[in-house]
């Protein structure tokens, strides 16, 4: 297993906590020690999680080694951010609530990593990796598409499995729940799962003569993670915020001026941290140290993403590839071409030069 670099952190309706090369509660090894052993002793899971643990060890697996992906995907969408994804590590349970503020950050984490989980699980299934699924048995006969009709064929990822999995393992905690957080988390976690089944693509091989499509055998494919990422980016953008409605079983919008909620939006009550400075309450680890762009005038600028306190430059030799040519048959060859770059870096929130990373 990799194991990610210090400090980051990530939920999966969840915390789950990286420490330089030693990892804590580490649920995903239960192959080597035992699934009953494992579950019994993994912090902060409620009853029903510990029963779908130990039935499916496999699946714990599979989970806990496709975590780096929506981690990446996470931190790739926030790249140029104040808040690029990460946060302190500072709890060792592994299944428990997110110390962020009910904010549409926390939001997006709940949403992202249970698309995560779904789209982890289905992968597996597809790959003849767990016992529990494989491909789709309900794609078989034929079908009818806007090209005419076609054969089931091939193996379609089994999504639905997926999704019901999902549901509950990742939402058991939040049923037991039964606050106002935990109404938000349920919601978001359903916006992130639909998002992953949104993307899949039907793709067909055709038969016939002479490369002529008289028969189509076609199946159902997840689309590249990244098609998730992008689509829970946007809708982060156009997060709602919402109070509880006079019964506690549901949101009503805020603000007049805001649109209604929708299954598929994002929801969070409280507004976000401007993430300048390291904050334990918020989730903040500040911008400290973070690299900016001088000669922006976006999210990624020095002004915007050192807070106003100013930046360090610092003067770095790097070598890339260059002069690529195609040479026949079939190979490029590059030259090393050296260059010394200017790299700009925030300030710590004392405004003094930044000296390590969190």
């Amino acid at each position: 297993m990799n194991v990610l670099p210090t400090g980051i952190c990530f939920y999966i309706s969840v915390v789950v906590c990286w420490f330089t090369s030693r990892v804590d509660a580490s649920w995903w090894y239960m192959g080597t020690i035992g699934s009953q052993v494992m579950c019994d002793n993994v912090p902060g899971l409620v009853n029903k999680q510990r029963q779908l643990c130990r039935q499916h060890p496999k699946m714990m697996q599979a989970i806990g080694a496709g975590i780096k992906d929506w981690i990446e995907e996470c931190q790739y969408q926030f790249r140029n951010h104040r808040w690029n994804c990460s946060t302190m590590a500072r709890d060792h349970t592994v299944f428990g609530r997110i110390l962020l503020r009910s904010s549409r950050e926390a939001a997006f984490l709940y949403a992202i990593s249970s698309a995560g989980v779904v789209h982890t699980l289905t992968r597996a299934c597809s790959q003849g990796e767990l016992e529990s699924c494989s491909c789709d048995p309900e794609k078989k006969g034929t079908s009818r598409d806007s090209k005419g009709t076609f054969d089931w064929g091939g193996c379609s990822d089994h999504v639905d499995y997926a999704l019901r999995f999902t549901q509950n393992f990742i939402d058991a905690k939040e049923r037991k729940q039964r606050d106002a957080r935990a109404l938000m988390n349920l919601h978001n976690n359903r916006a992130g799962r639909k998002a992953v089944k949104r993307f899949m693509n039907l793709e067909c091989k055709c038969h016939g003569m002479s490369g002529s499509c008289t028969v189509r055998t076609c199946w159902l494919a997840m689309a590249d993670f990244r098609h998730t990422g992008e689509y829970l980016r946007r809708k982060y953008n156009g997060a709602v915020q919402v109070v509880m409605n006079q019964y506690g079983t549901g949101f009503s919008r805020a603000y007049r001026k805001f649109k209604r909620p929708t299954k598929s939006d994002l929801v969070y009550f409280e507004n976000s941290p401007d993430y300048c400075v390291r904050d334990l309450e918020s989730g903040s680890v500040g911008t400290g140290g973070r690299v900016c762009n001088r000669t922006s005038r976006g999210v990624d600028s020095c002004e915007v993403m050192c807070c106003g306190r100013g930046y360090d430059t610092s003067r770095v030799s790097r070598t890339t590839k260059c002069e690529c040519k195609f040479h026949w048959c079939c190979a490029v060859r590059c030259r090393d071409c050296h260059e010394v770059v200017d790299v700009h870096t925030c300030k710590a929130q004392d405004g003094t030069t930044w000296l390590g990373q969190m």
